[in-house]
């Protein structure tokens, strides 16, 4: 009652967002009124008083149980899901994987069995493509039927996800058509696994050469093709992960000649540099991640990115492995250790506190960036992204004065299945205290009141072909 609303009811995501002091009542799963006091007769009553109401967070980009480098990350959809909502996020999009030369159907049916009733959270799935041949093409229409309105291709790690320019083109023409979206991971593998050849012969094995062997001009120079490709092919593109300056610089100019590119960051790329593949011995190997850590000055340029709105979205990449047995099973060489780092439940803190609390962006900025620019991008606004009358009732109770010191030590910050964590000794202000999900309070002052009730959202359609 009497709390600031942090919202998204604005029908352009660059307009400014509403704030405004109100009540919110919740009848199901669904907002139905929101009103200076209110008063109507209510089941329970949540004192938000000098609290953050804010939509739930939206992390488009996780990896839970998923396989990779002969084992699996280390949180599942149990696991992932609760951790993400300690942490203030109340959605979040997998990806499902197609095995090379099968079925992509039989790749959602796999993540659906994955995750059916495991979640906290709601969640929904994108599909990693590893072959389309034209005799499969009809299945991404029926992707799109079951509600996978977007699709990642990866110019990385060939010989396991790696997909040629004739694929790309050929998956970019009919997402288009289909009005969906293409996810890219871009980086240009064909030349990393060339320098990493020569790394490796030259016997270089440590956790560092992971970074020393991905150079930005291989991100940048994947990210131009990609975009140049779905110019061509005339389909809305999204770019995952993006890491350093030399890769933004390709978006603004590609934004600057109207073409329909966005693109996300994470945490990591924002608060972490290439310094941690230094640390004593076999440490570094924490944050072995693809892309890898930059330059620390790459972190100036990505805010400006984040503030001038050429990067739209802050996700994760959660895809987790614990140091000891998963991490360590590339004791011997950099190539094979699990690439990939924890933070789900970060996110939401880190951003408030580098973005908000450090004067990089404001509430209302922050708002779009963890929840309704991805709602937007892909299909999910606006049943969840904001918070408005008809809406899904998820929503945030977020302490903007909480202080935590973010440790694999402490309970607060570290539900997730992992043995470390990537911000070990980072102090963050700004804190998630409880959270609805659909209208159940499924988080109340960092203690969890359900086990499970998270369902899978389909999406909606989030392009349309421009002939």
């Amino acid at each position: 009652r009497s709390t600031p609303l942090y919202s998204s009811a604005a029908s352009d995501v660059y307009k400014r967002q509403d704030d405004y002091n109100a009540d919110i009542f919740i009848d199901g799963e669904k907002i139905t009124q929101i009103g200076k006091n209110l008063e109507i007769g209510a089941d329970k009553v949540i004192d938000a008083s000098n609290r953050l109401v804010i939509p739930g967070g939206i992390d488009p980009h996780t990896h839970f149980d998923m396989p990779f480098g002969g084992t699996m990350s280390a949180d599942d959809f149990e696991s992932g899901p609760r951790a993400a909502a300690f942490g203030g996020t109340t959605c979040v999009i997998d990806f499902a994987i197609q095995t090379k030369g099968e079925s992509t159907l039989k790749g959602l049916d796999t993540w659906h069995e994955k995750a059916d009733g495991k979640a906290l959270i709601d969640y929904a799935f994108h599909m990693i493509i590893t072959d389309m041949p034209d005799s499969r093409l009809g299945e991404m229409r029926k992707l799109a039927d079951e509600g996978i309105t977007s699709y990642k291709l990866f110019m990385a790690y060939p010989g396991v996800l790696y997909v040629d320019d004739g694929t790309l083109y050929r998956a970019f023409r009919q997402a288009g058509d289909n009005g969906t979206r293409i996810c890219m991971h871009a980086e240009n593998g064909i030349v990393i696994d060339e320098i990493i050849k020569e790394a490796v012969a030259d016997g270089h094995t440590e956790p560092k050469w992971h970074g020393l062997t991905r150079p930005t001009r291989m991100e940048a120079e994947g990210v131009y093709r990609s975009i140049a490709i779905a110019e061509v092919a005339k389909v809305p593109l999204y770019i995952v992960h993006l890491s350093c300056s030399d890769a933004l610089e390709e978006v603004k100019r590609a934004r600057m000649r109207g073409i329909d590119v966005i693109a996300e960051t994470c945490p990591q790329y924002l608060f972490l540099d290439k310094s941690y593949y230094e640390k004593e011995g076999f440490e570094g190997a924490k944050w072995v991640m693809t892309p890898a850590l930059r330059e620390k000055w790459n972190q100036d340029e990505l805010w400006q990115g984040l503030k001038f709105r050429d990067l739209e979205t802050i996700a994760t990449d959660h895809c987790p492995f614990c140091f000891k047995e998963q991490k360590e099973l590339g004791l011997e060489s950099f190539t094979k250790i699990p690439n990939g780092a924890p933070g789900v439940e970060n996110r939401m803190s880190l951003i408030y506190n580098g973005g908000v609390v450090q004067g990089r962006m404001d509430l209302n900025r922050f708002v779009e960036v963890t929840s309704t620019a991805a709602a937007k991008a892909f299909g999910l606004f606006p049943k969840k992204g904001t918070i408005a009358v008809g809406t899904d009732a998820d929503i945030v109770i977020f302490d903007p004065e909480r202080k935590e010191t973010i440790s694999a030590n402490n309970p607060c910050t570290h539900p997730m299945r992992v043995d470390y964590s990537a911000y070990e000794g980072f102090e963050v202000q700004g804190f998630t205290e409880t959270v609805l999900s659909r209208g159940r309070v499924i988080i109340e002052n960092n203690e969890q009141k359900i086990e499970k009730g998270g369902q899978f959202v389909k999406r909606a359609l989030t392009g349309s072909r421009l002939d």
